[in-house]
């Protein structure tokens, strides 16, 4: 059987990542770790609801995108992503990582006070730099060199704690090149496999050198204890469902300011206390302004994915590296929610690229 033919990386795989996830919540809530202790099916309900919606607006895409001929404005997109820009963008982004390390003056993956630190503005600028670069570059010149650039970069981005930066690193460009390079079915799985330690090695060493917190959870057991926790605060967004009134949404768009941490308003919503948590996909709309923001939220994801899913699947060259990168952060925000104004500039950039450069015209058929 050719593994290729079943597309693994369509937008739907976030569906079924959304019922893995629960499946290790269940977990987590079964064997009682940190006494966790469930939630109940109204938060399922609304689950399942947001789900739909990301489907639909997915098929809404699929269904506009249908019988066109898509067409890329050549020179526009070569001036755009041309190897020498993007290079250089690049290594832009990998110097300022660097600078940020030497400013904060240590390692933030082995200190809770410098993690806390470490997403400064010099941070956000030379993520915001590095990822969508890395991945237009792997993506339309695929040279094997230029996987030592994404090497380095993973490692000093893994440096500062964040394990969901090192995974859309290493999960981006995994999508990439399973769209360009004919992956043996071996190196795919041993891939997955690499990402899945990542997360471990670096959630656990991350939480394990926060000074002021006690962990006596196995790597394992915290994968499980994280995603139940996560779900039982999804379950308090629901009872919750609008008291933010938008907090989330402001203190998100102007995170380069010095604003609340979103998650810390979740945790002070939620748990009672200031305290940076999650709550899924599906919790910050939630919180936000309720039921119907949230629907619109998953229909406005499934379809603007949708879009760059077919659009790389038709034109390929950069706009897979730019779906890669955006299918990534889909995929963490899974747990993570869309709280981070990184991740909304990423979206910003595939949006203005496509724009820019792809145009459609009756009598093609994807």
């Amino acid at each position: 059987m050719d593994y290729k033919k079943l597309d693994l990386f369509t937008p739907m795989i976030v569906v079924l990542l959304v019922f893995v996830y629960l499946i290790f919540a269940y977990i987590g809530f079964y064997y009682h770790i940190r006494e966790l202790i469930g939630v109940n099916i109204n938060t399922i309900g609304i689950i399942l609801l947001g789900l739909i919606f990301y489907i639909l607006g997915y098929y809404i895409s699929k269904h506009l995108l249908k019988n066109k001929e898509l067409t890329i404005n050549k020179p526009r997109l070569d001036k755009l992503t041309g190897k020498k820009f993007v290079l250089t963008l690049v290594i832009l982004g990998i110097l300022l990582q660097i600078i940020n390390l030497v400013y904060l003056g240590g390692i933030p993956l082995l200190s809770g006070h410098l993690k806390a630190r470490a997403a400064t503005r010099i941070w956000l600028l030379s993520y915001l730099l590095f990822l969508p670069s890395i991945n237009i570059l792997l993506a339309k010149y695929n040279d094997k060199k230029y996987y030592l650039l994404f090497v380095i970069g993973l490692i000093l981005f893994a440096l500062t704690g964040y394990r969901t930066t090192a995974i859309a690193i290493v999960l981006s460009v995994l999508i990439t090149a399973y769209y360009t390079k004919d992956l043996p079915w071996e190196y795919l799985i041993l891939a997955l496999l690499g990402i899945f330690l990542l997360l471990l090695i670096v959630g656990y060493v991350a939480v394990k050198s926060i000074e002021w917190q006690t962990w006596t959870l196995n790597p394992i057991e915290l994968l499980f204890y994280r995603a139940g926790y996560t779900l039982q605060v999804l379950g308090h967004a629901v009872v919750l469902q609008g008291s933010t009134h938008g907090q989330l949404l402001y203190n998100t768009l102007t995170g380069f300011m010095k604003s609340t941490d979103p998650r810390v308003i979740v945790g002070s919503t939620t748990l009672g206390y200031a305290h940076s948590t999650t709550s899924m996909i599906f919790g910050p709309a939630l919180l936000d302004f309720g039921l119907y923001a949230m629907l619109i939220q998953m229909l406005l994801i499934g379809f603007i994915i949708g879009v760059l899913y077919n659009i790389q699947k038709s034109l390929n060259t950069a706009f897979v590296g730019l779906y890669a990168m955006l299918l990534a952060h889909v995929i963490i925000w899974i747990e993570t929610g869309p709280t981070d104004l990184v991740i909304l500039l990423f979206f910003l950039i595939a949006i203005i690229i496509v724009l820019l450069t792809v145009k459609t015209k009756k009598g093609g058929n994807i």
